[in-house]
């Protein structure tokens, strides 16, 4: 096994055939990116990862049926152009840093007002390269100096590090907590990010925080859906069970809730987010696509104590650490006769509000995972991960 290039051969998918859309998006980046291929030596599972756009996971597959998980956007790449706000590349987990707006956002300048003319995503997460530390044919880790203004006029300097780590398939179930006899097609990885103040100022909450955020984007389905489990409990104590006016309020026809589970079409056809507060979110979240028999899930690593989170309201707010820790987006025609920039849906989760002191490093874990199987195997994983029947989530919508 050995850790593959945008220039090495493809020796390591002999297995599987011409049609299979993973190696057909490997092919198609190899064009426009430099990729590394990450290979469990346990499984014919693979990951796809990209110095070139931050680090990002582009797509990976369970090696079995050539599925390829992540959404890439082809049309974006064949253009040869790079576009003003931000270039939505695609890819399955991205680098990002929040809060996009406030009076501490980093997405638009001092002054100016929060609309779409004046947002733009800092170049640092959206085109940069991140230069390699170390790899293997397992792990590979970035590490980039960084410099960003905030709206209010912060100067944050850090280092971003950044690991993804292919997980073997014992790994993968005991991060579950599932037991050794389920044998699905599966991958997973795990990714560490952290950034560290190498300013000679703290980080204070007067002058703003900055939060590591990951974004996931995935091949929608007609029959896709996400599921966000929370906690129960009266709005007075956690709060609003789930926040839907992102991009205006979400129609009931996409958006369920249901003892102690959130469901939210993930057709690609609506445009339309959810959030989670921190009271409120648990640690895992997921998609089913009862199409592909497809089953995938975010797991992150969540503070016990912490309940600061940026907030990303395009707005001077009166809570500016009030934000959401997981989020979903939908993608469809931002207004009618306009395009979709995908389709695509995504599964995003944030780390809280990092107050830095000089010299301090804040961390951001999370993993990714991959299951196909028949419909017994789905139904039995979907039971023992969020407590729901196979039959019981296609009744939803």
């Amino acid at each position: 096994m050995h850790c593959t290039s945008s220039q090495d051969k493809t020796s390591s998918t002999t297995t599987m055939t011409e049609k299979d859309e993973f190696i057909l998006d490997q092919k198609f980046l190899q064009k426009h990116i430099n990729l590394v291929m990450l290979n469990d030596p346990a499984s014919s599972a693979q990951v796809l990862v990209s110095p070139d756009l931050q680090g990002r996971v582009m797509t990976s597959t369970a090696g079995t049926t050539g599925k390829s998980y992540g959404w890439i956007n082809k049309k974006l790449f064949e253009s040869g152009d790079t576009l003003e706000h931000m270039n939505a590349f695609g890819g399955e987990e991205r680098f990002w840093l929040g809060p996009e707006g406030g009076q501490y956002s980093i997405f638009f300048k001092q002054d100016d007002p929060f609309d779409f003319d004046h947002w733009q995503t800092p170049r640092l997460i959206d085109l940069d390269h991140y230069p390699v530390k170390s790899k293997n044919h397992q792990k590979i880790t970035f590490e980039k100096e960084a410099q960003l203004t905030n709206y209010s006029g912060f100067t944050f300097n850090f280092r971003i590090n950044r690991s993804i780590e292919i997980l073997s398939p014992t790994e993968m179930l005991s991060k579950l907590g599932l037991s050794p006899e389920t044998s699905v097609a599966a991958v997973g990885y795990q990714t560490t990010n952290s950034l560290t103040n190498t300013g000679d100022q703290d980080w204070k909450e007067n002058s703003g925080l900055l939060s590591i955020w990951l974004l996931g984007m995935y091949n929608p389905s007609e029959s896709t859906t996400i599921i966000i489990p929370y906690e129960e409990g009266t709005e007075e104590q956690l709060g609003t069970i789930v926040n839907d006016t992102y991009f205006g309020k979400v129609p009931s026809e996409r958006l369920k809730i249901d003892s102690g589970l959130i469901f939210f079409k993930g057709d690609g056809k609506s445009r339309g987010k959810i959030g989670l507060n921190p009271r409120r979110a648990k640690n895992i979240c997921g998609a089913y696509d009862a199409e592909n028999q497809i089953l995938t899930i975010v797991q992150y690593q969540r503070p016990a104590q912490t309940d600061r989170y940026v907030n990303s309201l395009w707005e001077i707010q009166d809570e500016p650490y009030s934000g959401d820790v997981v989020n979903s987006y939908n993608d469809g025609p931002p207004e009618p006769g306009k395009e979709a920039m995908g389709p695509f849906y995504e599964i995003e989760t944030s780390s809280p509000a990092l107050a830095l002191k000089k010299g301090e490093t804040g961390i951001h874990i999370q993993t990714t995972y991959h299951f196909e199987g028949t419909e017994k195997e789905m139904d039995s994983l979907l039971n023992k991960l969020f407590g729901i029947t196979l039959s019981q989530l296609k009744a939803v919508f």
